[in-house]
Order: structure tokens, then sequence, then C-alpha cells
């Protein structure tokens, strides 16, 4: 679970966003919304405490796509929505453990996402 500072806008763009990976719209639960996978579950929330919401520091939040072109899918969708590119270009990356296309942007509250498509 993440936090948002606008539930409505932030529903929109992972409505958008986690379409292209053909996850369903989320549900909508008072001041939270679900997207529920046979592979886990994704929320976003008001924060409870009435603070403004805030990034982690250091943190990302991974999507698995099943090819680089369903990943570039991703990244145009959050881009057209408001999402903001960061790191380097949609790409390849070899790192020790393996290959990996990689792209990654920032939502509407500042967290940092990647749609990660492993090669091999």
């Amino acid at each position: 679970m993440i936090g948002t500072n606008d539930l409505e806008k932030a529903k929109a763009f992972y409505d958008t966003l986690l379409g292209t990976l053909g996850v369903a719209p989320a549900t909508i639960d008072r001041h939270r919304i679900f997207y529920r996978t046979k592979s886990g579950v994704f929320s976003v929330s008001k924060p409870i405490n009435g603070e403004p919401a805030t990034p982690a520091n250091g943190g990302t939040i991974g999507f698995a796509c099943n090819s680089p072109q369903q990943a570039d899918a991703w990244y145009a969708a959050g881009l057209a929505n408001g999402g903001i590119p960061c790191e380097e270009p949609p790409g390849l990356r070899e790192i020790p453990t393996g290959k990996f296309y990689v792209a990654y942007l920032r939502d509407l509250d500042g967290h940092k996402l990647c749609a990660l498509h492993r090669i091999g």
C-alpha cells in the first residue's frame, strides 16, 4: 500500500497504468483503492492520520511485464496520465543476476515505479 493526496486522480492514473498489464480497475473502499490479481494486491490510500502522503525515500514498486513491449505500453500510459520519467530511458539492463528490460517513472504523488521484464 502506498499513500496518495488525491484518491480520484490516483485511481484514474493506476486504472490506466495497470490496465496495460491486464489488471482490472480498482475497487474503492472508503479512503483506499485496491487492485487484486492472482499474484497479489496493490493498493493506494489517503493517509489515515490526516497528514500528507509522501513517497518512500529509496523505495521502488515494481510491476512484472510479459514483454518489453508491455513495459513500453505501461511507460507510455504512465507518461500520458501525468507520470514523470526518472532513471535512464526504458531499455535493457544487465546485472550479475541477469538481463532485464525496465522502465521507470514517478506517479502523481512522487512514488518511484518500475515496469520489469526478465529476459531469459
